[in-house]
């Protein structure tokens, strides 16, 4: 395999994929991102020209992406409208992006026979409740909440679908949520650590006790990269690092890095549908290909808020505006 595309690679996920890609691996990585506001050629910045091609352009333009794939020996999907705050705005978008343009990836990968990695979310899934120790598998029924995850599930499928009816060689993965570099300030780790920049306080949805289940963005990289090369062609890999932690213990770790109380939140009205609970069980992937997480959650948490201090000139031209937006709403 010598030629890779990435989808979304200018995105928080998909840039992480690339730097791992570049740095891991001798393969060469060609990115189309379509640079909506949440991916900037910036992410990209100090990576290897002659390693790294960059194309602007959208997943649902069928010319552009026959095009790429083409002369791609892989794909690798990132590319998704994934914030689920936006999904209830505007959940046309997400099913125009993330259903739509995942329909244009297969057929061209389907036409050219490239090997295709579907990037997915455990929020297909639905949620677990905050009592117990159950997690997602691969046999979990999809159970989506939100548009966004509905979008995701529905993608999935399609990739199943073309696997079956058209034995295109694809994977797909469903992973946790991720943290690390380069993530976008509209999301809850970075918003967080933007705030107490700003000296304003944490704010949680509701109780605060809604868990998540966290990885750090390089481990969720090289897992993803342990599909492509060993992973069954067909199958479906759930990928987490077991770091199930409440939206008030996340903020305790950031308020610490600040030297404040862990107490030291704001609570704000919940969010429609918000599920309280994801938990993935990644026995498959360790078992299948070897691949186990390396970052601790303190040290990666640690690490992830000394990035915001000392790259604000990344993050700061959008604070603004986000901020505006979930004033707005009331979060």
């Amino acid at each position: 395999m010598q030629r890779v595309l990435v989808t979304g690679g200018a995105g928080f996920v998909g840039s992480n994929i690339v730097r791992y890609l570049i740095h891991e691996t001798p393969v060469h990585v060609t990115v189309l991102d379509a640079l909506t506001y949440a991916g900037a050629w910036k992410t990209l910045e100090g990576l290897p020209a002659s390693r790294l091609e960059r194309v602007q352009g959208d997943i649902r333009d069928a010319r552009i992406v026959d095009r790429l794939v083409a002369r791609a020996d892989a794909v690798i999907h990132c590319a998704a409208e994934s914030h689920n705050d936006n999904s209830l705005r505007d959940p046309l978008s997400f099913i125009s992006t993330n259903v739509m343009g995942t329909g244009v990836l297969l057929e061209a990968c389907r036409t050219y026979d490239a090997r295709f990695h579907h990037i997915s979310t455990d929020e297909v899934f639905g949620d677990l409740p905050l009592e117990g120790e159950a997690a997602f598998t691969e046999a979990t029924p999809y159970e989506p909440s939100s548009p966004y995850s509905a979008t995701k599930a529905a993608s999935d499928h399609l990739v199943r679908a073309w696997i079956r009816s058209f034995g295109l060689s694809a994977t797909i993965s469903n992973c946790s949520n991720n943290y690390g570099p380069w993530q976008h300030v509209e999301k809850f780790i970075p918003r967080q650590i933007t705030n107490l920049v700003d000296g304003v306080r944490p704010r949680l949805y509701g109780d605060g006790l809604h868990v998540r289940d966290w990885i750090h963005a390089r481990d969720h990289a090289s897992a993803v990269w342990a599909i492509v090369e060993k992973g069954r062609i067909g199958e479906t890999y759930l990928i987490g690092a077991r770091g199930e932690m409440s939206n008030k213990e996340i903020a305790g770790l950031i308020l610490a890095e600040f030297g404040r109380s862990p107490d030291d939140v704001e609570y704000v009205d919940d969010r429609p549908g918000h599920d309280r609970r994801y938990a993935l069980d990644p026995s498959k992937i360790m078992a299948e290909t070897g691949w186990a997480p390396e970052t601790d959650m303190a040290a990666g948490m640690r690490e992830t808020v000394q990035w915001y201090r000392d790259n604000e000139a990344w993050w700061r031209p959008a604070k603004a505006g986000v901020e505006k937006t979930y004033r707005a709403e009331g979060f």
